[in-house]
């Protein structure tokens, strides 16, 4: 894929527009879960949001004649689906019910640093580096800046203000063991038809999850916005199917390293799309969090290391 990458140089404008969609549109998906969850519950609106995307991947696939994998290949896929999309994704989603959606980026902002943590393989070479020792501190410390001083006026509110956090610590952790899990379990089938397969048992795993705890019982679709059906479709569209696809082609004709500064402009675009469509303030605390932790993060990702 390199080589061909270096014979054929991509046009320009198409690489722009790649990356233009991983910075804005996914940048842009916080907005459009909050904008979604106004009307439709957040596992439901999850399940909806990975179902149809990932029935409409499906077809594309099979369209195209890509080989469907074997049960255990499946099974194998469907696990990191899970763990990335139904805990990771689903925990934005159920966190933004309490939490802004500038504050949720930041937090999943952190997500190389759980990488860090949690890789085993590259224990001995990380931890003996200083810089990612140095990143590790400076992110989590940013992320602790977001909540030190906190009070709401209602004792409940804050209560699930901190519930909230914590699901989305927990899905941050879910979306790095997923991504690691899928990255050293070697599986037969296409990089199309395994997001086809994460994104279809996400949906249903979040739909069956969204009935155990009785989602059904607050849904109406009479009741349901049109905003949130656009910003679900949205979601569907450009954010699981647009975005993806960019983001899996940019890989194949620029550097990961490169390809991965998305992770450094989501929480921007996120932090200044919700004050400017739905007026969340941005406090210096904020500004000065998200500082820490993008600095963190960098120290990790440009600390010299050659883990892949």
């Amino acid at each position: 894929m390199a080589k061909l990458a270096a014979q054929k140089e991509p046009a320009k404008g198409l690489v722009i527009a790649a990356f233009a969609a991983l910075y804005i549109i996914w940048g842009s998906t916080y907005l459009g879960v909050l904008l979604a969850i106004k009307s439709i519950p957040p596992l439901f609106m999850a399940g909806a949001r990975f179902l149809v995307a990932g029935i409409l991947l499906w077809a594309w696939c099979l369209f195209r004649g890509e080989k469907m994998p074997t049960l255990n290949s499946v099974l194998t896929i469907s696990v990191g689906g899970i763990l990335m999309l139904f805990v990771g994704t689903g925990a934005v989603a159920y966190s933004e019910q309490y939490l802004p959606s500038g504050i949720a980026a930041i937090v999943v902002a952190t997500v190389p640093l759980w990488f860090v943590l949690l890789d085993k393989r590259h224990w001995k070479t990380n931890f003996s580096n200083k810089k990612i020792i140095l990143g590790l501190l400076l992110g989590f410390i940013g992320v602790l800046l977001l909540f030190a001083g906190k009070r709401d006026a209602s004792g409940n509110g804050n209560h699930m203000r901190i519930i909230s956090f914590i699901i989305l610590i927990v899905g941050t952790i879910g979306w790095a063991i997923g991504s690691l899990y899928s990255k050293y379990k070697e599986v037969e089938g296409s990089t199309t038809f395994k997001a086809a397969i994460q994104m279809t048992t996400a949906g249903i795993v979040s739909i069956i999850a969204g009935f155990c705890v009785g989602e059904y019982a607050l849904f109406n679709w009479q009741q349901v916005t049109p905003t949130s059906i656009g910003a679900l479709v949205y979601l569907i569209l450009l954010g699981s199917l647009v975005g993806y696809i960019s983001y899996i082609w940019l890989l194949s004709v620029r550097p990961a390293t490169l390809v991965g500064t998305y992770a450094y402009v989501n929480p921007v675009v996120a932090v200044f799309l919700g004050w400017l469509v739905v007026s969340e303030p941005i406090t210096r605390q904020q500004v000065m969090a998200l500082c820490i932790v993008l600095i963190g993060v960098l120290l990790v990702n440009f600390s010299g290391s050659k883990n892949e």
